[in-house]
C-alpha cells in the first residue's frame, strides 16, 4: 500500500515537471511490483482531479495545476496499467468532492476537486465492497475518504 502526498504543481506550474517525475517513478515502481504478482493499493492526495465531474467548473479550471492536461494524463496511464479509480468505478456519475479552498469559504459552496483517491490492482477489485467520502469532517481542506474491503 502507498499512502501518499503527491507533489503540487504550483499555483506558476515551476513544480509540475517534478509532479510528472513523481508519477513517472511511482509507476515504473507499480509496474515492477505487479510484474512480480503483487497487489497494490495507492490512496492519498493524488493532487490531481481526472475528469471534469472530477472538479467543480472544470473550463475555469483547465489552466490550474492539479487539472492541467499533462497531469491528467496521469491518472489515466495508472488506470492503464492495471488500477482501478475505485471511487469512480462504482459511481460512474457521482459528484462528489475531497477538497475545497479555504478561500471564499468553497466547502459551503461546495465549489470543490476530488484530488483524493484509492487506485487499486484490478485484482483486488473483488474484495472492494465501497468507498466512501466524508465531506462532512472538517479540520482540513481535504476530507477523510474510506475504502471498505470485505
Amino acid at each position: 500500500m502507498f499512502n501518499l502526498y503527491v507533489p503540487n504543481g504550483g499555483r506558476d506550474h515551476s513544480r509540475v515537471p517534478f509532479k510528472l517525475d513523481f508519477y513517472t517513478a511511482l509507476l515504473d515502481l507499480c509496474d515492477s511490483m505487479h510484474a512480480e504478482g503483487k497487489n497494490i493499493i495507492i490512496c492519498g492526495d493524488i493532487n490531481t482531479a481526472h475528469q471534469e465531474i472530477d472538479v467543480n467548473n472544470p473550463k475555469s479550471k483547465s489552466k490550474i495545476t492539479g487539472f492541467l492536461p499533462e497531469e491528467r494524463v496521469w491518472i489515466t496511464r495508472f488506470l492503464e496499467h492495471g488500477f482501478v479509480d475505485v471511487f469512480r468505478e462504482l459511481y460512474p456519475e457521482k459528484v462528489q468532492y475531497t477538497y475545497w479552498s479555504y478561500i471564499s469559504n468553497q466547502r459551503v459552496k461546495n465549489n470543490g476537486w476530488r484530488l483524493d483517491y484509492f487506485l487499486v490492482s484490478e485484482a483486488l477489485i473483488p474484495i472492494v465492497k465501497d468507498v466512501k467520502t466524508h465531506p462532512d469532517v472538517l479540520g482540513s481542506d481535504h476530507c477523510p475518504v474510506t475504502l471498505i474491503l470485505e
